[in-house]
C-alpha cells in the first residue's frame, strides 16, 4: 500500500464540516491518503466568479480520484448543478449508489441490499432546454447506443466483480417508444454477453412501487438518468434516508466519490450533521483504491458505533458531528 494523493472538494453548508470528520476517520483507519483540497460551489463563486474553477477539474484529472461533499445547486435560476458539469465534463458515465440497511438505524425494512446504477451522460437530467416562444419550453431527452451500451455493460461487470446475481432494467419504453426503446435494445444485447446473470425489465412506475412494497426481491437496477436520480432516492428512503448511504461518479479512469444528500444550510456551522454518508462514500473510494483493510476498519467500527447509543440528532440521538466521529475514531483505535 502506497500514499495516494485525492483531490478533497469539502464543499458547501455542512460539507466542511462533514469532510473534516471524514478525513479524521479516515486516517485512524490507516488509510494512506494525501489530500489535496480544491474549492466549488458558492465559495468559488464568491471567490472567483466561477463555481467550477479549471483548477479542480484540472486536480481531479491529475490525481484520478476525488471525495466531494455536498454543493449547493441553485433552483431555477443561478449556475449549473456542479454535481451534473463534472460528472459531464469528465465523462462519469455511471453513477453508483449501494443502498443496505445498518445496523441501528431505524427503517422499514431489514436486510435490503440494492445496488443502483444510474447512465450520468444524457436524457432528460442533462438539462438542453431551450425557451421556444415565451410560455413555452422544450427539453431534449437524447438517448444513445453508445452510452446505453456503456452503463448496461457496467452493470453487469459490476455483477460479475461482486457476485451479484440479477440486473433489472428500469425505464418507459411502453410510451418512449424510440428512446428508452433504444436503452431497453442495448440492455438486452449486452445481456445476452452474460448467460450466468439474470437479466430483466420493469416500467419505472411499477418499479417504484415494487420496491416500497418488496425491495429484497431485487438486486442491481440500471436506470437512465433521470429515472436514476429519483429511484436512487427512493432506494435510500427504505434504508434510512439520504445520509446513511454511499455515493460514487465512475469513469473509464476517473472517479470522484460523494455524499448524496444536500448541503443543508439551515445547520451549516452548527457542529450537528451527520458525516455518514460522506464517510460511506470515503469507504467505497478505499476499496477503489486497493485500501481494502482500512475500509473494513471502518465499517468494523462504524457497525459498533451505531450498535451503541452515539447517533446523531438526525437518527434519534444527541451525538454533535465531532462527538460522532471521536467515538468512530476511539472504535476504530480500539480494535
Amino acid at each position: 500500500m502506497s500514499d495516494k494523493t485525492v483531490t478533497l472538494i469539502p464543499g458547501d453548508g455542512i460539507g466542511p464540516e462533514v469532510a473534516e470528520a471524514t478525513v479524521r476517520v479516515l486516517a485512524a483507519a490507516g488509510a494512506e491518503i494525501e489530500w489535496e483540497r480544491q474549492i466549488a460551489g458558492k465559495e468559488a463563486m464568491a471567490r472567483s466568479g466561477d463555481p467550477l474553477p479549471d483548477e479542480v477539474l484540472h486536480s481531479i484529472v491529475r490525481n484520478k480520484v476525488a471525495l466531494k461533499g455536498p454543493v449547493t445547486t441553485p433552483i431555477g435560476k443561478g449556475f449549473q448543478s456542479i454535481n451534473v458539469q463534472i460528472r459531464k465534463r469528465l465523462e462519469l458515465f455511471s453513477n453508483l449508489r449501494p443502498v443496505t440497511t445498518l445496523p441501528g438505524v431505524a427503517s422499514r425494512y431489514d436486510d435490503v441490499d440494492l445496488v443502483v446504477v444510474r447512465e450520468n451522460t444524457e436524457g432528460l437530467y442533462s438539462g438542453l432546454e431551450h425557451v421556444v416562444v415565451p410560455g413555452v419550453v422544450e427539453s431534449l431527452k437524447i438517448i444513445t447506443e453508445k452510452a446505453s451500451t456503456r452503463i448496461a455493460r457496467f452493470a453487469f461487470e459490476y455483477c460479475r466483480k461482486h457476485g451479484r446475481k440479477r440486473v433489472t432494467a428500469v425505464h418507459k419504453a411502453n410510451i418512449m417508444k424510440l428512446s428508452d426503446g433504444l436503452f431497453l435494445e442495448c440492455f438486452h444485447k449486452v445481456a445476452s454477453e452474460y448467460p450466468e446473470i439474470e437479466a430483466d425489465e420493469r416500467i419505472v412506475d411499477n418499479m417504484c412501487m415494487q420496491l416500497v412494497m418488496h425491495p429484497h426481491r431485487y438486486d442491481v437496477l440500471l436506470l437512465e438518468n433521470l429515472y436514476g436520480d429519483i429511484v436512487s432516492d427512493l432506494c435510500a428512503g427504505l434504508v434510512g434516508g439520504l445520509g446513511v448511504v454511499p455515493g460514487a461518479n465512475l469513469g473509464t479512469e476517473i472517479a470522484v466519490f460523494e455524499a448524496v444528500h444536500g448541503s443543508a444550510p439551515d445547520i451549516a456551522g452548527r457542529n450537528v450533521a451527520n458525516p455518514m454518508a460522506l464517510l460511506l462514500s470515503g469507504v467505497l473510494m478505499l476499496d477503489h483504491l486497493g485500501q481494502t483493510e482500512a475500509a473494513r476498519r471502518v465499517r468494523a467500527g462504524l457497525t459498533g458505533v451505531l450498535e451503541g447509543e452515539t447517533r446523531t440528532r438526525d437518527l434519534g440521538g444527541t451525538a454533535s458531528t465531532t462527538e460522532f466521529a471521536d467515538a468512530l475514531v476511539r472504535a476504530i483505535e480500539s480494535s
